[in-house]
């Protein structure tokens, strides 16, 4: 069986690599409508397979982040690199929220890379299943019949949410009722990932901490 790419092992210049990657990929996109090849420079460990996703955020006049296209693949089914790319040029031309990014507004973009973990399942069921991740640290897939959503860890940290509401929005991803989480016909299940992006678009690349975030920006989560 092929190794597949776990997330903890990728190192910043790793994770800037595939920023850049990204950014790139979308720019020669959008001017050739032709998908790039990896580069020849590319780090042996992007190599094997891995699964990724891309979230684009635009920068509004006020400084503000607003969400400008996010896809990805939560099968680690292709090489961690061509992953990037094609999750790259789906988020900015495919994201069916949006028109397809052009050309003008990269300048606005800040590009923001996602690798994941296997999902695994969580095997608590009813209100136990709050105890089952941790935010900060895991994203959600929920599933129930021909319904699934998913969530990226970082979308409650942004949001201030609790367990619950975590449960709940990853349920209306789904198009479910959003107490479905306790239904025991719905299937749990956590992953984690470790996310880079640019401070502003084209800017520097950073990891981020996001139980740090959480716990510096959500203060009012966790007084006494």
């Amino acid at each position: 069986m092929e190794e597949v790419v776990n997330p903890e092992e990728l190192s910043l210049e790793e994770g800037i690599f595939l920023v850049r990657l990204a950014r790139d990929a979308v720019s020669s996109y959008l001017k050739s409508w032709k998908v790039p090849s990896r580069p020849p420079e590319t780090p042996e460990t992007l190599l094997r397979k891995g699964a990724a996703f891309v979230t684009l955020l635009r920068i509004t006049p006020t400084g503000e982040r607003e969400l400008r296209g996010c896809i990805g693949y939560v099968k680690a089914a292709e090489p961690l690199v061509d992953s990037v790319i094609h999750a790259a040029i789906a988020a900015a031309t495919e994201d069916p929220r949006f028109p397809p990014l052009r050309t003008y507004e990269l300048q606005h973009i800040v590009f923001e890379v996602s690798i994941l973990s296997n999902p695994e399942i969580v095997t608590l069921q009813g209100k136990d299943r709050v105890k089952g991740f941790v935010i900060g640290r895991d994203g959600l897939i929920i599933r129930e019949g021909f319904y699934s959503g998913l969530l990226l860890p970082e979308v409650p940290v942004e949001y201030c949410w609790d367990e619950e509401t975590f449960l709940s929005e990853t349920c209306i991803k789904a198009g479910l009722p959003p107490d479905c989480w306790l239904d025991r016909e719905s299937e749990l299940l956590r992953f984690s990932a470790v996310t880079f992006r640019e401070e502003q678009p084209g800017g520097a690349v950073v990891k981020r901490d996001l139980r740090k975030e959480y716990e510096t920006t959500c203060t009012h989560l966790f007084r006494a």
